[in-house]
């Protein structure tokens, strides 16, 4: 992330995500424990880049960590916060454009590679209208359903802070706090 601030949460997402403890409890608590029961007990590994656009970072914010799996393979969680009053229905898209772009910055650090390194995306939402839109990329293509098997397509998390009730933010009493002062 850049030391601009666009946004008047990104201040507390970037200070709460850059500690690998907090960030770890966060993606524990908040991943769907499909993707948790794989994770090692290290803590994520915060990356220094951002993916989001110049455009659109005053809607959007960042993280990407690197994590290791219990199985001793290297991942990745990426994290995009949101910041718009309503759900954008094209954060799929915007999704599918970063994760590109940490592929083809991987690629360029591993050119050797043999298999790419999964990467599990969180859509972190704090706008003031509920999320309601589907939180997969193919709602985003105007196919025939007998092709959408054959289709690119990837479902992502997301928190949507106003639908959580303030007891059930976080186990954690420091990261229940901050959560509830993004909903502000």
């Amino acid at each position: 992330m850049t030391d601009d601030v666009a946004h008047p949460h990104d201040r507390f997402m970037k200070d709460m995500l850059s500690r690998p403890d907090r960030a770890g409890m966060l993606l524990r608590e908040r991943l769907p424990e499909s993707v948790t029961k794989y994770l090692s007990d290290d803590p994520p590994e915060p990356m220094q880049d951002s993916f989001v656009d110049e455009r659109l970072r005053e809607h959007f914010s960042d993280r990407l960590f690197r994590v290791k799996t219990i199985n001793g393979q290297n991942a990745f969680l990426y994290v995009l916060i949101e910041h718009k009053s309503s759900p954008d229905n094209k954060v799929g898209w915007q999704l599918l454009r970063y994760l590109v772009e940490i592929l083809k910055q991987w690629e360029k650090e591993n050119p050797d590679w043999d298999r790419l390194p999964a990467i599990v995306p969180l859509v972190f939402y704090h706008g003031a209208e509920d999320w309601k839109i589907p939180n997969e990329f193919l709602h985003l293509v105007d196919a025939e359903e007998g092709w959408k098997p054959y289709l690119l397509n990837f479902r992502y998390p997301v928190l949507d802070l106003g639908e959580v009730p303030d007891t059930e933010l976080s186990a954690h009493p420091r990261l229940r706090s901050w959560l509830g002062a993004c909903r502000t």
